[in-house]
């Protein structure tokens, strides 16, 4: 699979990424089998990095995550994580953690901490549960309300962590633009993570975010590419962001379905190579929860969309003229859309 450098630095990722919130049992439960399977069915598809966090799943995620990857060799693969929230435990467990989104007993309260002194002990007790001496990228994990301290305190012990060979790249992840356009512009940040505001239904992040990173050396991890369902399976009932899709949203996605359609083309194929058409985007960053779900993701990645699809999206008024479009050698330039050229 197709690899990218993040920035200007050493760690190079695939193009295409696991995420492993599901693995800390989003929403639903998965056994240790499943978890360890997915990753297993990632691995055989070519994906070698992999992002997760100690807010899935109370750490569960991390700890699976690290198992998974335990007898591989570690200088092939690439693993994030994130701080800016402490897990402390609870002195007995007290109901689950559904509230938060995942389906495990709420032994541990997550403590909002950027303090400098919170960024390191985070990344520690990481380390313990993914069983590793080094990741290869941190990010800031939604820092919306902790912005002076975020900047202040946090980045900056980022950056002393990179120095010291604890990290091998560092950045901030959100599902906003606003803050990440000026850690791209303000701060020495290898990568962010943008979820959900770079996709078919949503390119907010070509407004500035992702023209500022691709100037500034800068590499965008893209999430929340299927927008939380509604482009998987646009049908009656489906979530947009994790709330029921409007109804313009809901047409506006059937018409890109049926483009897709018209062309022998998954919507899920055209919706996860999206974002992979703008020269900053590194990689596309796909939460699956079962074997099944990772080998669609990397065949997803792999189907062949004639240039015509995008053309007619673009036609049609379900794309920008001026959006960057892929193309099908993953290392040549993009089409820099109509504006451009």
């Amino acid at each position: 699979m197709h690899t990218t450098r993040l920035g200007r630095g050493d760690v190079e990722v695939t193009r295409l990424s696991l995420g492993a919130a599901a693995l800390g049992n989003l929403f639903t439960e998965i056994d240790d089998e499943q978890a360890r399977s997915t990753v297993d069915a990632a691995w055989k598809a070519g994906v070698r990095y992999f992002d997760t966090a100690p807010h899935y799943g109370l750490g569960l995620s991390e700890r699976r995550l690290g198992e998974a990857l335990r007898n591989r060799p570690r200088a092939e693969y690439v693993v994030s994580t994130k701080v800016g929230r402490l897990l402390r435990p609870w002195p007995e467990p007290h109901g689950d953690d559904l509230a938060q989104g995942f389906s495990v007993p709420a032994t541990h309260e997550r403590v909002w901490d950027f303090s400098a002194y919170g960024v390191r002990s985070s990344l520690e007790d990481s380390l313990v549960r993914l069983g590793l001496d080094h990741v290869d990228v941190v990010y800031l994990h939604d820092p919306d309300d902790h912005e002076e301290q975020a900047f202040s305190s946090a980045y900056p012990e980022l950056e002393r962590m990179r120095a010291e060979g604890m990290v091998g790249a560092i950045g901030a992840g959100m599902n906003q633009t606003r803050m990440l356009d000026r850690f791209v512009r303000e701060t020495d940040v290898d990568v962010v993570l943008l979820a959900g505001r770079y996709s078919l239904l949503d390119q907010t992040g070509l407004t500035f975010l992702l023209p500022d990173a691709a100037r500034r050396g800068v590499s965008v991890v893209v999430g929340g590419v299927f927008n939380s369902g509604l482009l998987a399976d646009p049908k009656p009932g489906a979530t947009y962001d994790y709330a029921p899709a409007s109804q313009a949203l809901f047409q506006r996605a059937l018409r890109i379905e049926t483009v897709c359609e018209e062309h022998g083309v998954p919507l899920r194929a055209a919706a996860l190579q999206f974002p992979l058409g703008h020269p900053a985007v590194a990689s596309v960053l796909v939460g699956t929860r079962s074997p099944e779900e990772a080998q669609d993701a990397a065949a997803m990645a792999r189907w062949e969309i004639p240039a015509e699809l995008w053309s007619m999206l673009r036609s049609d008024g379900l794309l920008p003229w001026d959006v960057p479009l892929p193309t099908a050698d993953p290392a040549a330039p993009a089409d820099p859309g109509q504006e451009a050229s």
